[in-house]
């Protein structure tokens, strides 16, 4: 279960205005709400580097994680699939994008399900780093985009997690997305199945014991990034 020490803040429900679909960027099953969102920090990224060209921003920040060739090799999900089965027994999807505003990579993640076809939790990993402006400035800017989805969202800060932490719970407890901000890098893990109800063979959980497996794997993702 997550303590107080875990998440330090009351939720906190606000009701956002569906902001128009996301578009999708395609994965493994058909719930394409969750493979929607994985592209929105990609997508960030890219208009965020359409901002450095007006005008003088900070200093270029101190970068202390390295880029990610093979951010799936990198991201075990190693609590995740203590809950849901081998995250990574269907092939990963792995993305990267170069820029020289931002480098990004992404790394899709599916379990096998009980019938070893048909996956029924989907995790995302990525990793954006700023190599031209700190992105203190803009990481508590809402997003509204993945609120189309959801509508409602719980938020709470998480201590002792980068400079900055802070999980995402959307309406009907089923779609997390944890976010830290940290040496001048974004890293953004997101979870989502249908029912963390007992369902094809994997056991119930609950919202609070997949919170406390993404912070943990979290911490293991910035730990193996740090330079």
């Amino acid at each position: 279960m997550i303590t107080d020490l875990e998440l330090g803040e009351e939720w906190k429900t606000e009701a956002l205005e569906p902001a128009g679909p996301a578009r999708a960027t395609g994965g493994p099953g058909p719930r394409s709400w969750l493979w929607a969102l994985a592209g929105v920090v990609a997508t960030s990224a890219v208009w965020g580097g359409g901002l450095y060209t007006f005008g003088d921003r900070a200093a270029e920040p101190e970068i202390s994680f390295r880029a990610s060739k093979n951010l799936c090799q990198d991201f075990r999900a190693g609590a995740l699939s203590g809950i849901t089965g081998d995250m990574h027994a269907k092939k990963p999807v792995n993305l990267e994008s170069d820029h020289r505003a931002v480098y990004a990579a992404r790394c899709a993640l599916a379990n096998a399900g009980k019938d070893g076809v048909a996956p029924d939790f989907d995790v995302v990993a990525q990793v954006v780093l700023h190599k031209k402006t700190d992105p203190s400035v803009e990481f508590d800017a809402p997003d509204l985009r993945p609120m189309a989805y959801a509508g409602g969202v719980r938020t709470a800060a998480v201590p002792d997690l980068g400079e900055r932490a802070v999980m995402n719970v959307m309406s009907g407890d089923t779609w997390l997305i944890l976010k830290v901000l940290d040496g001048g890098a974004v890293f953004t893990l997101e979870a989502g199945a249908n029912t963390f109800a007992e369902t094809n063979g994997r056991p119930a959980t609950d919202v609070d014991a997949v919170q406390a497996a993404m912070i943990e794997d979290m911490r293991e993702l910035l730990s193996a990034l740090k330079k």
